[in-house]
């Protein structure tokens, strides 16, 4: 997409922190907004500043974890505003623990809204952006933590390194209709995601207990001693216009990916060294067109 002005946003997350600040940008650059979030409190209060900002801007409340939640919102939107071109799969929530003590609700938790609802915002809103036929583009918000593994964070790791590759797929699926794929990959950013506990949904059972205190801590000053919003938001606007498909905010993360790039290329390496494997017979990926 290389014109947003007049175009519309959809942006579940999107009462606060990065998903706010994109809807920011999104408005800035002439977009109409539908903002989309499970608090209601603060939905109505997101939307009023963005209207104070003269953005054309709508709230609709929405759990991502539900895929008919997110069916109501996009005919909300179409209501609102005719047509929708960019869709921000941004909600997310984030779970963790040493090994053997994070509880199931949590794993479900961690999957059903940061796996599933990006699953559910691109499959719902794909019929209405072909239907227009003027080209659109999806944002994935996964993390560093989908690219680089840190201990005690499995959960919520594993969900954004589901996003990453699921991305990196749809990205080849939808080019040739004009849909661009972009995945969001943010370090700490000053945003909201260490009370992610504060929308748990009933059915996920209750909050974290004090037994994760100390950690919950420790998590609230990286998540608070890191980047503007706005920064990411602008970023974002940037990247859509570029077709980007890995938008980074946190350059500074670059050597601790390609650490983990070097020990994978060591891992190739040794494969091709390895006498077990000498002499096997198997047919490539590249010999069978997959990567085509």
């Amino acid at each position: 997409m290389k014109d947003l002005s007049g175009k519309t946003a959809f942006v579940t997350g999107g009462a606060s922190g990065i998903g706010l600040s994109m809807a920011r940008a999104f408005g800035g650059a002439g977009m109409n907004v539908m903002l989309a979030d499970i608090n209601e409190q603060d939905l109505e209060a997101a939307v009023r500043e963005l209207r104070e900002r003269q953005i054309k801007a709508e709230g609709v409340r929405c759990d991502v974890s539900e895929r008919a939640s997110l069916e109501d919102a996009a005919r909300a939107t179409i209501d609102a505003f005719g047509k929708v071109h960019v869709v921000c799969n941004n909600a997310g929530v984030g779970a963790g623990g040493a090994i053997g003590t994070v509880r199931r609700s949590d794993w479900d938790w961690t999957f059903a809204v940061n796996v599933m609802g990006v699953i559910h915002g691109m499959e719902v809103f794909l019929p209405y952006i072909r239907a227009h036929g003027e080209g659109g583009h999806y944002v994935n918000t996964a993390s560093m933590a989908g690219l680089i593994s840190a201990p005690g964070m499995e959960p919520y790791t594993a969900s954004k390194y589901a996003v990453v590759g699921m991305s990196e797929g749809w990205v080849q699926q939808l080019a040739p209709e004009g849909i661009g794929v972009s995945v969001l990959c943010p370090g700490f950013v000053r945003t909201r995601i260490h009370e992610s506990e504060r929308a748990r949904q009933e059915k996920y059972g209750s909050a974290l207990d004090a037994r994760d205190a100390e950690r919950a801590e420790m998590t609230k000053q990286l998540v608070m001693s890191g980047l503007d919003p706005d920064r990411v938001g602008a970023r974002v606007v940037e990247a859509i216009l570029a077709n980007e498909i890995y938008v980074f905010t946190h350059p500074d993360m670059a050597p601790f990916f390609k650490m983990r790039a070097d020990a994978i290329e060591a891992a190739f390496e040794r494969a091709a060294e390895s006498k077990a494997l000498q002499g096997a017979e198997f047919r490539s990926p590249t010999d069978l067109n997959f990567a085509n």
